[in-house]
């Protein structure tokens, strides 16, 4: 491995820049379509995901906390540099697929998410830097306080808008009759 600590920390850059350029080559808007840039875009309007932070950024907060948990247990001997490098490729993975037509697609004819159009790139890099932020939590706070964290999100999100990271997942993959009804009830 490399001995310089600052080139994973280079490498996570790129990686974040070349994620810009894969969504815009995809397609997607730099900010808001609706010509301005705000630090919050409400859910179930024409802003939501568009906006620098909209109710999805806990759920990439907790990817930061899962992806150190994961990275802690399966390889703790690697530096910190690294890890945060592997967390940022998946990351910015998930970016790109998860503004990607078919699984634009799939949100909408599984989830209530009828009006979802993706990510801006604006909300993209927010959402990696909610990540990094997760990441940077989790190297900090006891196991307790991040563990407290994550459930606290996940109850807040699931309280306000009826949905989170474990529902947006489990809607995505195993679609559930009963918690999409419940999630339209709003």
């Amino acid at each position: 491995m490399q001995r310089n600590p600052a080139f994973p920390l280079l490498l996570t850059a790129l990686t974040v820049l070349a994620t810009v350029a894969v969504l815009l080559m995809m397609g997607r808007n730099p900010i808001c379509p609706c010509g301005y840039v705000d630090l919050w875009g409400a859910t179930g309007t024409e802003e939501s995901s568009q906006q620098l932070l909209d109710w999805y950024t806990p759920s990439h907060l907790i990817h930061g906390f899962l992806f150190y948990a994961a990275l802690w247990l399966v390889a703790r001997p690697v530096p910190i540099g690294w890890r945060l490098l592997v967390a940022t490729l998946v990351e910015c993975g998930w970016e790109i697929v998860e503004n990607s037509n078919a699984v634009i697609e799939r949100y909408r004819e599984v989830t209530i998410a009828l009006d979802y159009y993706g990510d801006s790139v604006l909300n993209s890099v927010s959402d990696i830097v909610a990540m990094f932020i997760g990441f940077w939590l989790s190297m900090r706070l006891p196991v307790w306080l991040s563990v407290v964290i994550v459930i606290g999100f996940e109850i807040l999100t699931a309280f306000i808008i009826r949905d989170g990271l474990v529902l947006n997942v489990l809607m995505l993959l195993y679609p559930v009759d009963a918690i999409r009804d419940w999630q339209g009830a709003i």
